[in-house]
């Protein structure tokens, strides 16, 4: 065999390794409804946004309560003798949609803090090996 044929052979042979290999077939639907269901739950991580949902209700109560409580009592001491909740213009409740909007604000802060810290920890852990590899 001449030194071109052992090349040419060698080629196929590379070829054939780098040649798309078939997909698996895709694993049998779950049967039963206990089953389905679980399936739901692991594949829409349903878990972990009903646990995000529930802390977002009580974050926003907290952000409520620091508004209420702490930050229009400030502003009250500002202008005294003046309820800030009664302040009307015409129809509308100025005083009470100021609170709110103090409120919004806020929240809408600490959501971006929250995604911002994860974000920048995302990117930290990409740069580390995994666990199973650190000594």
């Amino acid at each position: 065999m001449s030194k071109e044929d052992k090349m040419l052979e060698e080629l196929k042979r590379i070829r054939q390794l780098l040649e798309p290999k078939p997909a698996p077939p895709a694993p049998p639907p779950p049967k039963g409804l206990w089953n389905e269901f679980m399936d739901f739950i692991s594949k829409y991580k349903v878990m972990g946004m009903a646990v995000a949902f529930i802390m977002g209700i009580y974050v926003g109560a907290v952000v409520q309560a620091l508004v209420e409580d702490l930050i229009m009592p400030i502003i009250t001491l500002a202008m005294p003798g003046v309820e800030w909740e009664t302040i009307v213009a015409g129809p509308f409740r100025v005083g009470h949609f100021i609170g709110t909007l103090i409120t919004f604000l806020i929240v809408a802060f600490v959501i971006f803090i929250i995604v911002k810290v994860t974000k920048n920890g995302e990117s930290n852990n990409a740069n580390c090996p995994p666990l199973k590899q650190r000594t």
